[in-house]
């Protein structure tokens, strides 16, 4: 099977009637390119994509990391993966209360306190592939473009040194880390030749034992050991007790089809939420760069927020009445409440997330919305021993508050900003999206969502097109409402007079997320996007 080399030259935009692939990475585009280029179908594709990221983005995400793969097949078959690693059995919040803490650090080894359940995921949809989907792309093969890149090198993203250098005050204790990424000090420059002979000795053991093997075999044994030896508490009893759970995908009726998410512990929940109090109002009469469109869905986007926060937790240790939230009466009562002339009082959100989405819709109209991540930039900072495997501070969004619905406990999984986007029309797939960024992935997901099907937005520029994010971001403790400077200086004012704390960002600010979209065409084309503000790619199979 073929391996995609490197390539100088990247497109933001792809049609074809063989298939897309849209990622944040051009090299992860490449990979899931060949594979639908070769035959492939979708799930195949986005294994080649999904691992490679894990390689060329790992500041973004990692083999120690969690995610969700929300999958339809050509009968419009849903299915849901829910890779959300459960916390360790050493771990509760008397074990932090003892320390003298009040909440769960986010970086060092007891940030490291969840299981990473995305290898579990790909394993899950590698056997659909091959037991329902037709597939013939061998484990070994879909994850060979991501050992390639590790063992040969590849040409260094600037974000990955940014990211370092930014959070260094953070991260530049964590040896074992900065030994990887800035061995003499200083992180890697844009461009240069980066090589993990760890990471790639990780995954020929992973081609080897396939996916079980990082949770019970020689993998997961070296994993435990590094994980112990850096003082986390999480076990090769935890790493062998996880599983990935196939679940039921939710959804609300949106225009003329139906809006797909994961359900909890994600917060698919709230990006549903927003659409369906959404599809109570006339969209069009608003234009997408104007105070109104913005004022509505950021006024959605408060009333989901609020649901989410009362409810949204592990649904197999807290009681989620999700058909009821979103129950057509229970959502137009959150519509109803929307006042147009006046900004709603706001609190502290969730806040950022390093994250990857990408997706893919092979020649047959399957697709995949995939996402993976390690929550903040290089996770808990903590690589696990000689695996060159950075793990995850996913269970820092535990509360060690007894009376919080997302209070820490021993196999418990945590709240995920997580989320996999779809919207389908006749039960097919219509349009596959998705994006990184915390609270911003359901303001991103209504923003992309809005301009592709209300608005009806060439592609590229329902990506490239001004967005907001309400709430906090890297570095920030304030809960402002944030737009992109390129919205017109009356936007600024008239959202100011109605009552928002509003602050001017870049033009094209990081912290709106990097966003992908999918759009299956009525000619039987498919057509792919991705975002300005990432190192991404869209390609045609």
């Amino acid at each position: 099977m073929p391996v995609p080399g490197d390539r100088s030259m990247t497109t933001r935009y792809a049609k074809s009637s063989r298939g897309v692939v849209t990622s944040p990475h051009h090299l992860a585009t490449a990979a899931g390119e060949a594979v639908l280029a070769a035959g492939g179908n979708a799930i195949e594709a986005a294994l080649a994509v999904g691992a490679t990221l894990c390689v060329v983005y790992p500041h973004m995400n990692s083999l120690g990391g969690d995610g969700f793969w929300l999958l339809c097949d050509e009968t419009g078959k849903l299915t849901g993966l829910d890779g959300a690693g459960a916390a360790g059995q050493a771990y509760t919040p008397a074990f932090y209360t003892g320390q003298g803490l009040d909440a769960i650090p986010v970086r060092g080894p007891h940030a490291a306190n969840t299981v990473a359940g995305l290898v579990s995921v790909w394993g899950a949809a590698h056997l659909v592939s091959r037991a329902h989907w037709g597939g013939r792309w061998s484990w070994q093969e879909v994850l060979d473009p991501a050992h390639d890149h590790a063992e040969r090198g590849f040409a260094c993203s600037a974000s990955q040194g940014d990211f370092l250098t930014q959070k260094w005050a953070e991260l530049g204790g964590f040896q074992t880390l900065t030994g990887i990424y800035a061995p003499n000090g200083q992180p890697a420059p844009a461009g240069a030749r980066f090589q993990q002979p760890y990471l790639a000795e990780s995954l020929r053991l992973l081609q080897r034992d396939g996916a079980d093997g990082f949770y019970r075999g020689e993998l997961a044994r070296r994993i435990a050991q590094g994980l112990a030896d850096a003082g986390s508490l999480l076990s090769a009893d935890d790493l062998a007790a996880f599983h990935c759970r196939q679940v039921e995908p939710i959804s609300v009726p949106y225009r003329n089809g139906r809006a797909v998410n994961m359900p909890p512990p994600t917060q698919g929940l709230a990006s549903l939420l927003i659409l369906g109090q959404l599809d109570r109002f006339d969209l069009a009469r608003h234009p997408h760069l104007s105070a109104d469109y913005v004022h509505l869905v950021v006024e959605a986007t408060k009333q989901a927020f609020r649901v989410r926060d009362r409810h949204v937790a592990d649904p197999e240790q807290v009681d989620i009445p999700v058909a009821e939230l979103l129950a057509p009466a229970a959502i137009a009562d959150l519509a109803e409440a929307i006042d147009m002339t006046l900004a709603a009082p706001w609190g502290k959100g969730v806040g950022p997330a390093d994250t990857v989405w990408f997706g893919v819709v092979d020649a047959k109209g399957r697709a995949v919305s995939a996402i993976q991540s390690i929550y903040h930039e290089y996770g808990s900072g903590v690589v696990a021993g000689d695996t060159g495997i950075i793990w995850q501070n996913r269970g820092t969004s535990f509360s060690l508050d007894p009376q919080h619905v997302n209070v820490l406990k021993p196999g418990k999984r945590p709240f995920h900003t997580l989320n996999p986007a779809m919207y389908l029309e006749d039960g097919r797939p219509r349009l596959v999206y998705g994006t990184m960024g915390g609270d911003g992935q359901p303001q991103t997901q209504a923003a992309v969502a809005t301009r592709a099907l209300d608005y009806r937005l060439p592609l590229p520029e329902v990506l490239d097109s001004p967005r907001w994010l309400l709430g906090r971001t890297w570095g920030q403790s304030s809960d402002s409402l944030k737009l992109e400077g390129r919205f017109a200086p009356e936007v600024f004012e008239e959202l100011v007079r109605r009552g928002h704390v509003v602050e001017r960002v870049e033009d094209y600010a990081q912290m709106m997320g990097h966003a992908g979209v999918i759009r299956v065409l009525d000619d039987g084309m498919f057509e792919a996007a991705s975002d300005p503000r990432s190192d991404g790619a869209a390609a045609g199979g």
